[in-house]
């Protein structure tokens, strides 16, 4: 490490951090260039490398890097309250808005004016995961080894429905293997600089992964304590946790997963749902697994006993973003002081570079199921033997959805618009096609 922060006193990286909270739009990309500018360009806070170092280290850890990164800088700029305030102030604005949208969608669902909306929004969000499909293979998928990861990851959820964390879990360990005997296979760089010497800090890790860990765990103490394992929100709580634990790769990577959870396991949602949260999530600030939140709205607001709908909703809500993000703060706190080791470690960065390479095919097999369940009102699903196929009722076909969608792709590849122009004009047009029938 370069050592080269510059001074700054706990007041203004509240401000700085509260800046970056309320406009963090765009998604990981755009987030982690406005932090860039704000804190090594304009305030010079922290040096180039010592920024590119500590996001090399945020892809190592499952959930949201943007927000890991933030979370970082404050801890190591103030310590602990740094890194609270910073990584906080990363959520809570997109929390707040996500949380107002998910209530409104919550009542007003089913009005056909709010439908027609949503319409438009989905046809957008099937555009705009494609794009995220393109720039991730473009920047992941540098060897032939990693094209085949790809492609297998693919093939086992999609056609046979093998479980997400099998696959995640099951392409890091390859990638570790692959790594110490085949590195050119994955186009692994030898690290440079020290690192494997100095103090280890396993006492400071050590207590952060037991206070973290009690704070992870408290809510879902109180909720089996109150409510017991059958209510929605010890599911809610202890679906989320999981998914915490194997986010890897960004919202996109989990979202066919969380999806197919949501909808056949728990019946909290149905299919075209997914895509509306996910809209929501894009047109607001903050990480994109905020998506998380919406879903733990909705998913407790239709079983709400012993609470009113919108305070189970709220409950829901919150318990989804705590046990979304508490995680993170573990992660940080409890690895930050082996930063310089970490980049040092050939087989985790062999590990990461093939679990990056699986997420493709993930975010592949995410893009076909949103593209069925948003052209198609009716697919169903046949097996032929351990291979499972999607079969859409061609009569079924949403032509409004098809247009929406098309002008949507080229808005995004040939114009190249932002996200939130293309949301907003396919948006516009659902309720154009809603007001004409």
């Amino acid at each position: 490490m370069t050592g080269d922060f510059q001074a700054s006193d706990f007041r203004s990286l509240l401000k700085a951090f509260l800046r970056v909270g309320l406009l963090s739009f765009g998604g990981p990309a755009g987030q982690i260039a406005l932090m860039h500018r704000e804190l090594v360009e304009e305030r010079r806070w922290i040096g180039e490398e010592d920024y590119l170092h500590a996001l090399n280290f945020c892809h190592l850890l499952p959930g949201p890097e943007a927000q890991q990164l933030a979370t970082w800088i404050g801890w190591r700029l103030h310590g602990l309250r740094g890194g609270l305030a910073a990584g906080l102030l990363f959520v809570i604005p997109g929390a707040l808005v996500i949380l107002v949208l998910s209530a409104l969608y919550a009542v007003a669902a089913q009005l056909d004016w709010f439908e027609a909306l949503f319409l438009g929004v989905k046809a957008a969000v099937l555009a705009i995961v494609a794009q995220a499909l393109i720039r991730i293979a473009g920047r992941a998928l540098n060897t032939g080894f990693k094209k085949a990861l790809a492609l297998a990851a693919f093939v086992a959820l999609f056609l046979f429905d093998l479980p997400f964390p099998l696959i995640v879990l099951g392409a890091g360990a390859l990638g570790m293997a692959v790594a110490a005997t085949r590195p050119g296979w994955l186009a692994l760089v030898p690290a440079s600089g020290p690192g494997e010497n100095g103090p280890r800090p396993w006492r400071a890790s050590l207590v952060a992964v037991l206070v973290w860990g009690g704070v992870w765990a408290l809510p879902l103490l109180v909720v089996l304590a109150t409510l017991g394992p059958g209510h929605v929100l010890w599911d809610i709580g202890l679906f989320f946790s999981q998914l915490a634990v194997v986010t890897f790769g960004g919202a996109y990577a989990v979202l066919a997963y969380m999806a197919q959870e949501a909808v056949q396991g728990y019946g909290w949602l149905v299919p075209g749902e997914m895509a509306d949260g996910l809209g929501l999530a894009e047109t607001t600030p903050g990480p994109l697994i905020m998506v998380t939140q919406f879903v733990g709205y909705l998913a407790a607001f239709r079983a709400p006993e012993p609470f009113t709908p919108f305070v189970a909703g709220l409950i829901g809500a919150g318990l989804t973003t705590w046990v979304t993000f508490a995680p993170c703060f573990l992660w940080i706190f409890a690895f930050a002081p082996w930063i310089d080791r970490m980049a040092h470690a050939t087989r985790l960065k062999g590990g990461l570079a093939a679990l990056t390479a699986a997420v493709v095919g993930v975010i592949a097999n995410l893009t076909v199921w949103f593209a069925l369940h948003v052209l198609f009102a009716q697919v169903s699903q046949a097996w032929f033997g351990p291979v499972r196929l999607y079969m859409p009722e061609w009569a079924s076909l949403d032509w409004r959805a098809a247009v929406l969608a098309a002008v949507a792709c080229l808005l995004v590849f040939g114009a190249r618009w932002s996200v939130v122009r293309v949301l907003g004009v396919a948006a516009i047009g659902g309720l154009v096609f809603g007001a004409i029938g």
